[in-house]
């Protein structure tokens, strides 16, 4: 195995982040109206208020990366195909997430897309704790999160059947 340079893994981590927040972006374009549409609609009384969720992700977006970029440092693309295959998969169908919801308003699609993000989510924490314990618990606060946005997903779609069909 190379043994990365000071340099290169802080190049590493940069280039982790940017990946990360890239999808985020993709996401977000889709969000630029999102606090007036998510207050239209008929919410559960326990949804978080829209001001919420910029932070969250922010956070869930860092701690993404760095899991990445730990699983990056133990043997590269070559060594960690797997992996971090399964990472750009899960970024791609949580980008397109925000899309299908807020931009598409396709309530359905969006929930089978969260369930698939799920999926993808497990299957990465698993293969990035086999590689680096510490990476596959830095996704678990994602984990939680995506899970509890699929519960409000569902909640949202039936509560707004007429917007969300």
């Amino acid at each position: 195995m190379t043994v990365l340079t000071t340099k290169q893994k802080y190049l590493g981590l940069a280039a982790w982040l940017v990946t990360s927040f890239v999808a985020s972006a993709i996401g977000a374009a889709a969000t630029i109206r999102a606090s007036e549409y998510y207050q239209q609609l008929v919410q559960p009384g326990w949804a978080p208020p829209a001001a919420v969720f910029g932070p969250v992700w922010t956070v869930l977006y860092a701690l993404m990366g760095i899991a990445a970029w730990l699983v990056w440092q133990s043997g590269g693309f070559k060594r960690q195909r797997v992996a971090l295959g399964l990472f750009f998969a899960q970024l791609a169908v949580n980008a397109l997430w925000s899309w299908l919801f807020f931009a598409w308003n396709q309530g359905a699609i969006a929930f089978a897309d969260i369930l698939l993000l799920i999926i993808l989510v497990l299957a990465t924490l698993r293969t990035f704790w086999r590689v680096r314990p510490l990476a596959g618990v830095l996704l678990l606060p994602y984990l939680m999160w995506i899970s509890f946005a699929a519960a409000l997903n569902y909640s949202i779609w039936h509560l707004n059947p007429q917007v969300l069909g």
